[in-house]
């Protein structure tokens, strides 16, 4: 069950593009419930009816699923249920939490070393958790790379006119490299006023490079769809258990890596093996907050 739009950014379609693996190599039976709305009733309205059926895995993807997930576990008990990046857990309910965190901390390293100006950008949408660490991670990574950079932030909501005046007060403010984390138009809004401006962009989650590697110059990926193939084959293999975090980070690039557009010169793209290595080992821990100033929409 995906809660949210089907199309923000790649999260639904790398969703759905698990759950179709999980039955093409598992041979298992799927059932997919997508664009429920992102509100804990009617998320947890949705859970209950596919409880009722007789899926002994119910996968839940989306922001806001937590809560929901863990109360309908707690109706269900013989009903297993594992959530994507969530947070709360259960008996009969498990996280698979994919580490955003991980190739944002190195999306922002690669932007200290790529920008010209000494000054970059972070354009979100709404506030979620995954956004909130992402931008944490991203502005550690671009510090760390470089003490002297400077890094502009701030969220614009969901409205697409605020994302891309938003952007542009970044471009406006010296950036000339855009790291975003919004969603669905929001996302396509920061786009066009980076294209428009010839400001190169950093995108996060879906692989932005290979969608747009005329402006995209990397992109913090984190696929959603390894997690959910991952339960299936765990429930396949008899091995799903609850009340644990499986945890996706640098060690599985099949599910988190920095993506790098053609031409980034063989210096920066050595840096950054060295940072990976050494954000994969835990030598370099990524903050949980961001406590910086921020930009207004």
């Amino acid at each position: 069950m995906l809660a949210g739009a089907t199309d923000e950014s790649g999260y639904g379609e790398a969703v759905h593009r698990g759950l179709l693996r999980a039955r093409d190599e598992l041979r298992v039976e799927v059932d997919y419930r997508g664009g429920v709305p992102a509100e804990p009733e009617a998320i947890m309205q949705a859970l209950r009816e596919l409880a009722r059926g007789d899926a002994p895995l119910i996968i839940v993807a989306g922001a806001g699923t937590s809560e929901a997930a863990q109360r309908v576990a707690w109706e269900f008990p013989d009903t297993r249920f594992a959530v994507i990046d969530g947070s709360l857990l259960r008996p009969n309910l498990a996280v698979y939490e994919v580490e955003q965190a991980e190739s944002a901390w190195l999306g922002g390293a690669a932007a200290a070393l790529l920008t010209k100006t000494g000054t970059v950008a972070h354009v979100g949408g709404d506030r979620d958790p995954t956004a909130l660490k992402a931008r944490a991670a991203f502005a550690a990574g671009a510090q760390a790379a470089n003490p002297k950079v400077r890094v502009l932030t701030g969220f614009a909501g969901p409205e697409p006119t605020a994302a891309q005046r938003l952007a542009a007060r970044a471009i406006d403010d010296g950036a000339d490299i855009i790291f975003s984390t919004a969603t669905g138009p929001a996302a396509s809004a920061v786009i066009d006023a980076g294209r428009a401006r010839g400001v190169r962009m950093i995108g996060a989650g879906d692989d932005w490079v290979a969608r747009n590697a005329d402006v995209f110059v990397a992109s913090a990926v984190a696929d959603p769809g390894v997690a959910v193939f991952a339960a299936a084959r765990d429930l396949r293999d008899n091995v799903f258990v609850g009340d644990i975090v499986r945890r996706f980070g640098l060690r599985r690039p099949d599910a988190v890596r920095l993506s790098l557009r053609a031409g980034v010169p063989a210096a920066v793209r050595e840096r950054l093996d060295e940072y990976r290595a050494q954000v994969a080992s835990g030598g370099i821990k990524i903050p949980a907050g961001y406590t910086g100033p921020e930009l207004g929409a």
